[in-house]
C-alpha cells in the first residue's frame, strides 16, 4: 500500500485507538426515561461477575444521610445482558441495563414516539449551576428537559454498575478501591489524611462503610451530619470533599511519553467528569505548592527482599504520570448541590423574563454517593491502563503476564 498522507493519517489514527482503548466504556439513559444503559468493553474472557456483585456497589450508591426523595422511589437492580455466560466473561462486551422505577410516570413525557409530542409543558426555566442553559444554547433545544435528563446524576448509576465490574477484575489482581469523606460543609475529618498509610486507608474506608455520610471517624460523621441537617432546615446545601484510593497498583502503569497517556491526567478528568466536582489533587496536592521541595519529595530506599520503596507518599502514589507502587490516592471537591429550595435568580428562555428558580426534588447533600461514584470511576482507570500493560484475552494469560511483571519488578 502507498502511503499517502491520507491514508497514513488514517493508519496512525487506528493503530492510536487500538493501542489506547484497551478498556472502553459508554453510559446512555435519561434520568427519567426507561432506563440506563451501559456497556464496558476490553475485560478479558474468565471474570467471575453476577448481578448480585454489581447491586452490592449500587447499594453503597444510594445511601447517604441528605440524600433525596428519588432514593426512596429507586432500589437499582443490574440486569446482565451480554457478554457473561454461566457467571464468567466471554470476552465480549458486557452489556448492562439498569431500571428506572419511576419510569411509569414519565412513560408519555419522555417517550421516543412523536404521538406523545407536547404532553407536557415545556421547560424554559433554566437552574443556576445546571447544564439548563448551556445545554439548551449548544443543542439548540427550546425545551430544557432535553438537557436536563441527561446531564442529571441519575446517570451515575450506570458508571458504578461498570465501575463494579471493573473492581471485580482489579481484585484478581489483589488490588483494592476504596474512599472516605474528610469533609461536608465546615465539618472536617481532623486525621491527617495526606499521610496516611496503606493499612490506614483501608481502616479509614472500612469504618466510614458504617457511617451515613461515609466518614470513618464519629465525631466528625456527627458534625457533618448536624451540618446537613442544618442547611436543609436552611432550604440550602451543601458539598465537601472525599478521598478515593486504589492499593496494590504495581510500578509502571500509565506512561510518561504523551499528555494524554499520564495516569494523574486520566485520573484527574476521570473524577472531574463526575457531576458536581469541581477540584481534584493527587497526594498532597495544592499544599505541595506552598512547601520546599526538600520536604515534600518521596525519597527512594532500597532492601534486599523488599526491593525498591519509600516511607512518604505525597506524590499520591503517581510520579511522571506512572504508579510508583505506593498506595494510589487522590481527593476530589464537590459543589454545594445547585437545586435549592431556596429560590436563585434566573431568566426564561422563552420570554426573557426574570424568575426566581423552582424546587424539584432534590438531596441536601450527595458528597457520600459521589465519592462511591469516584470509586468507580477510579476502578475503570486503573483498569484500563493495568489492560494496556499486561494485555491477555483470558483473565488466566493476563494473570500470567501480571506473574512474571511482578517477578521482574522484585529483580529490577
Amino acid at each position: 500500500m502507498a502511503y499517502t498522507a491520507k491514508n497514513l493519517k488514517k493508519t496512525t489514527v487506528s493503530k492510536y485507538n487500538k493501542f489506547f482503548k484497551m478498556l472502553r466504556f459508554y453510559t446512555a439513559g435519561e434520568s427519567h426515561g426507561k432506563g440506563l444503559v451501559g456497556i464496558i468493553e476490553g475485560l478479558p474472557s474468565g471474570l467471575a461477575i453476577s448481578s448480585e456483585d454489581i447491586d452490592t456497589e449500587l447499594k453503597r450508591r444510594q445511601k447517604g444521610h441528605g440524600r433525596g426523595g428519588r432514593m426512596k422511589i429507586e432500589s437499582d437492580h443490574a440486569e446482565i445482558i451480554s457478554g457473561v455466560r454461566w457467571g464468567l466473561t466471554t470476552g465480549a462486551p458486557i452489556s448492562l441495563f439498569i431500571e428506572n422505577r419511576d419510569w411509569p410516570n414519565w412513560s408519555e413525557a419522555m417517550s421516543p414516539q412523536k404521538d406523545f409530542e407536547g404532553s407536557v409543558q415545556p421547560v424554559t426555566r433554566p437552574r443556576p449551576g445546571h447544564a439548563d442553559l448551556a445545554g439548551a444554547q449548544k443543542f439548540s433545544h427550546r425545551d430544557i428537559r432535553n438537557i436536563l435528563e441527561r446531564s442529571s446524576a441519575r446517570e451515575t448509576a450506570m458508571r458504578v454498575a461498570l465501575g463494579a465490574v471493573a473492581k471485580k477484575f482489579l481484585a484478581a489482581f489483589n488490588m483494592r478501591v476504596g474512599s472516605f469523606i474528610f469533609r461536608i460543609g465546615s465539618a472536617v475529618l481532623e486525621s491527617a489524611v495526606n499521610t496516611a498509610s496503606g493499612a490506614d486507608l483501608l481502616r479509614f474506608s472500612k469504618k466510614a462503610e458504617a457511617s451515613e455520610v461515609r466518614c470513618p471517624e464519629n465525631n466528625a460523621s456527627a458534625q457533618m451530619k448536624a451540618a446537613i441537617d442544618e442547611a436543609a432546615k436552611a432550604g440550602d446545601t451543601l458539598g465537601g470533599k472525599f478521598t478515593v484510593f486504589v492499593l496494590g497498583a504495581p510500578a509502571g502503569l500509565g506512561n510518561h511519553t504523551q499528555w494524554d497517556r499520564r495516569l494523574d491526567g486520566l485520573m484527574a478528568q476521570a473524577m472531574m467528569s463526575i457531576q458536581a466536582i469541581k477540584a481534584v489533587e493527587i497526594g498532597g496536592g495544592a499544599c505541595l505548592a506552598g512547601t520546599p521541595g526538600s520536604g515534600i519529595m518521596d525519597e527512594i530506599f532500597y532492601k534486599g527482599g523488599k526491593g525498591f520503596f519509600r516511607k512518604t507518599n505525597n506524590m499520591g502514589g503517581i510520579e511522571g504520570g506512572m504508579t510508583n507502587g505506593m498506595p494510589i490516592v487522590v481527593h476530589a471537591a464537590m459543589k454545594p448541590i445547585p437545586t435549592l429550595k431556596k429560590p436563585l435568580r434566573s431568566v426564561d428562555i422563552s420570554t426573557k423574563k426574570p424568575f426566581k428558580a423552582a424546587y424539584e426534588r432534590s438531596d441536601v447533600c450527595a458528597v457520600p454517593a459521589a465519592s462511591v461514584v469516584a470509586e468507580a470511576m477510579a476502578a475503570l482507570v486503573i483498569s484500563g491502563v493495568l489492560l494496556e500493560k499486561l494485555g491477555g484475552d483470558s483473565l488466566s494469560e493476563a494473570r500470567r503476564n501480571y506473574d512474571s511483571y511482578i517477578r521482574y519488578l522484585a529483580q529490577f
